[in-house]
């Protein structure tokens, strides 16, 4: 069970990251500033907001002792705070200027990582704050990291769907393509693991894409063998990218955000759904759990962090996951239905949906009269939220069975006057509008848009059109 604790709503922009110490939560936005927060109550810290950089802030993290954050920003800046009392250590300048799109310090703290838009990758000293070692990716900009456990090596993630395994050293052990249209984010697991009979010790990973897909690895360890990188499976669920992905502290679960706008939660040994969140209104862009404690924060393009409480327990058979069922909604029985009121903050029509057996199919076609005449559901605004909830129902299921080319990348709806931006992709006229209004970078890659000239689709709309009439036989 995970439930909904706390909402943070100080950003004025995107969400882009969120970071755990053992006492604090830091947030990062597109609104330029670095949030950080007390665990104890969600309260912000008196010095925060962190302000210094001067463009969206892409990244933070937390050195292992939690004294120090680090930030990363299109600013080609990685900046260093001390997380007690938010005094600016020290601004680390990316060779290149390139924007910085991820950070992160290795287990001891001696090294920070950075990785920018033009494919560099940078380990910096933290005792001088100098530059110690620099890389690069080849073809693509560099967007996820992650150290293993011990701080031998660490993994970073490009856009153009490479894997990269380096040690510390900065010399590149393993090289594998991962994600057909780029990787989004990657995360090792705290936990290593021992294969007793083959004398091996392998370290899980996770990544996932612009393909919709999160994928787990074993890196294997060996003195004869050096290091390999092992494709374990793909993990289903999400209908769009994926743009974050992370494992719990003891590596039992693995949480993952989408642009199709859920957060899913999946156990790591099986694969399992355990829960899925649905409380995001925009893309999920970011979602950590605690180090210690059953603590999930989860952030978004809406602006918001959600802080999500949840048992730690074994799945019994018969779990079903939290929200909604895997099962098609049509086909949900009267027990599903009330598993959903429930998911949905109405849990006190469970009783009057169960009397007139409310089953799947006689959800989704519940109007207004048929809740004020048959359920008698007097109050207005009873009835308006009930149909809200069943409204957000449908439009999950049309999402899911729309061709994806035809739902626009920033609302997830289908395109009625799509139009092709600069960055190559077709996006809903009146959203990508909104979008350049504010910025001048791509939805979909994040990087700068040469022009801001919208040009008509028109196959694409005739595409659409087509589709939605044979719907309509």
């Amino acid at each position: 069970m995970a439930t909904l604790i706390h909402t943070l709503a100080d950003h004025s922009d995107d969400v882009n990251y969120c970071a755990f110490s053992s006492s604090c939560l830091a947030t990062c936005s597109l609104d330029k500033t670095i949030r950080v927060y007390s665990l104890s109550n969600f309260t912000e810290l008196p010095y925060s907001p962190l302000k210094g950089h001067t463009y969206a802030v892409h990244c933070c993290c937390f050195s292992p002792s939690g004294h120090v954050l680090a930030s990363c920003s299109t600013d080609g800046t990685t900046a260093v705070w001390d997380a007690r009392d938010g005094r600016r250590l020290a601004v680390l300048e990316q060779p290149g200027a390139s924007p910085v799109r991820v950070c992160r310090f290795s287990p001891e703290a001696t090294y920070l990582l950075s990785g920018a838009a033009d494919g560099s990758v940078v380990l910096w000293n933290m005792q001088s704050l100098k530059l110690y070692r620099s890389g690069n990716v080849k073809g693509g900009s560099l967007v996820a990291c992650a150290f293993s456990p011990d701080g031998n090596f660490f993994v970073t993630g490009s856009s153009s769907g490479d894997l990269t395994i380096w040690d510390n050293k900065m010399r590149c052990l393993c090289n594998e393509k991962a994600h057909d249209l780029g990787v989004t984010c990657c995360d090792i697991s705290s936990h290593p693991v021992s294969d007793s009979e083959n004398g091996f010790k392998y370290f899980q990973m996770a990544s996932c894409g612009q393909d919709n897909h999160i994928k787990l690895w074993h890196i294997l360890l060996a003195d004869f063998l050096g290091v390999e990188l092992k494709y374990k499976c793909t993990l289903s669920g999400h209908s769009a990218p994926v743009l974050a992905c992370a494992f719990s502290s003891d590596g039992q679960m693995i949480v993952s955000g989408s642009v199709d706008k859920y957060v899913i939660i999946h156990e790591t040994g099986t694969g399992n759904t355990l829960h899925i969140l649905s409380q995001h209104t925009r893309y999920v862009t970011t979602c950590a759990f605690a180090p210690h404690g059953p603590l999930l924060a989860t952030g978004s393009m809406d602006k918001t962090v959600h802080i999500w409480q949840f048992d730690i327990k074994e799945p019994c058979a018969g779990d079903t996951v939290e929200n909604e069922s895997k099962v098609a909604v049509e086909d949900w029985s009267e027990d599903d239905v009330s598993a959903w009121l429930c998911a949905q903050d109405l849990s006190d029509f469970v009783g009057l949906f169960k009397m007139h057996n409310i089953d799947g199919k006689e959800l989704l076609s519940l109007t207004k009269e048929s809740l004020a005449n048959e359920l008698k559901i007097v109050s207005l605004g009873r009835r308006s939220k009930v149909l809200q909830k069943i409204e957000e129902l449908r439009m999950t299921m049309i999402s899911v069975s729309v061709p994806d080319e035809f739902l626009c990348p920033i609302t997830r709806e289908l395109m009625k006057d799509p139009v092709i931006a600069a960055d190559g992709y077709s996006y809903e006229r009146k959203a990508m509008e909104n979008w350049i209004s504010s910025r001048r970078s791509s939805p979909m890659t994040n990087l700068p848009l040469h022009s801001l000239m919208l040009m008509p689709n028109r196959t694409l709309k005739m595409a659409i059109s087509r589709w939605l009439e044979t719907q309509q036989k």
